[in-house]
């Protein structure tokens, strides 16, 4: 494949990541990116004759026309949806907050065992150094 070919391909490629990535984003929460990959700004609806919600706010495209192709959500939709996932994590992060007491306190019964099991090694390894001179002896005397 012809180099500038491959590295135009990639380019799409990318581009077209880079849109479902976009696409992912603007679904949820406050959008960062428009599907286009335009920059999204918090537009306020000036008032019009008909205007039942003059002031109203959105998140909308830079590059909005009202052909579908780019995004136009309302702010408070976002915030909400914003809010409803920050809500979770800080529950999950609490959680995990709950846990390090009963966590701390199986490490310090796990370092308990493990100094009295050194300890119980550091017995047995005198006494198996007892026992080999003890072999050693009697190897002397028997071999004599």
């Amino acid at each position: 494949m012809d180099p500038a070919a491959e590295r135009s391909h990639s380019k799409k490629q990318k581009d077209y990541v880079n849109m479902l990535s976009y696409t992912c984003d603007s679904e949820y929460g406050i959008p960062r990116r428009c599907a286009c990959g335009g920059r999204i700004i918090d537009e306020v609806r000036v008032k019009q004759e008909y205007d039942t919600q003059p002031g109203k706010r959105f998140f909308t495209c830079a590059n909005y026309e009202a052909d579908g192709f780019h995004y136009r959500q309302p702010w408070v939709i976002g915030v909400q949806e914003q809010i409803e996932s920050l809500t979770k994590r800080l529950e999950e992060a609490e959680q995990l907050l709950n846990l390090i007491p009963s966590l701390k306190n199986q490490i310090e019964t796990l370092e308990a065992q493990a100094s009295g099991l050194t300890r119980q090694v550091d017995r047995l390894t005198a006494e198996v150094y007892n026992l080999t001179v003890q072999v050693a002896d009697l190897e002397k005397l028997c071999f004599e």
